[in-house]
């Protein structure tokens, strides 16, 4: 069965050419044009992916993005954004809410499409590994549950923070640079913009922060990050 997207924009030329292109290449496709029928859709569709405009009536993509990300069914469920603004505010604020990406208008349909295949290729090969825990101090990470404990409380995180902790978890103590995670978790040449992974590093710290007061991500300057090894 073909993965099912939600494109939701107000522009209906724009849904259009996305639902065009996205059929053409196989997906199931349903759209919405304002945020509360967005929500309603997300929920009636329980969509693979979901392609957000950031500036809708009714209410806007942040705010449809913030819910879905509290509720506990559709939390999962991975968010490229859309916006006709350039603003680095704006991109910060949308990865700080839990979109896994974020497209500026205008935009070409092979990009988007590129982009959707990345994200899409990742959640299909990890539901595909076989069950697997990682359990390095007080952080436990169960990879085919996609559950995440710290100090035995559970803590909800988006899929590109689960991708991010994994990778760094699974070799604790070696030094992932920025554009090596950027390659191997976004899957596409991000033009040097690694403040990206900076922002998921960030919002991910202050996840575990709350229910640990070890620093088990560290910064290696001027190089990336890396997992604080446990000694035995």
């Amino acid at each position: 069965m073909s993965n099912k997207i939600l494109v939701v924009d107000d522009e209906e030329n724009i849904v259009e050419l996305v639902k065009f292109n996205l059929e053409k290449d196989g997906y199931q496709v349903t759209t919405a044009y304002d945020g509360e029928e967005a929500l309603k859709k997300v929920e009636e569709v329980h969509p693979n992916l979901v392609v957000l405009d950031l500036m809708l009536p009714k209410l806007d993509g942040f705010d449809v993005c913030r819910q879905i990300r509290k509720d506990s069914k559709l939390s999962k469920i991975p968010i490229i954004m859309l916006s006709a603004k350039g603003e680095e505010i704006d991109k910060i604020l949308g990865l700080e809410l839990g979109a896994d990406d974020y497209v500026t208008k205008p935009f070409s349909p092979r990009e988007l499409l590129a982009r959707v295949k990345a994200i899409l290729r990742r959640v299909k090969k990890k539901s595909e590994k076989e069950e697997e825990i990682i359990a390095l101090g007080d952080i436990k990470v169960d990879l085919t549950k996609y559950r995440v404990e710290v100090d035995g409380s559970e803590i909800s995180l988006t899929p590109k923070e689960f991708d991010l902790l994994a990778v760094l978890m699974t070799h604790p103590g070696q030094v992932f640079s920025r554009s090596y995670l950027l390659d191997e978790l976004w899957g596409y040449d991000y033009h040097g913009d690694t403040r990206t992974v900076d922002v998921h590093i960030r919002r991910l710290r202050k996840k575990i922060s709350n229910h640990s007061d070890k620093e088990s991500i560290l910064t290696v300057r001027g190089v990336g990050y890396k997992f604080k090894e446990i000694k035995s």
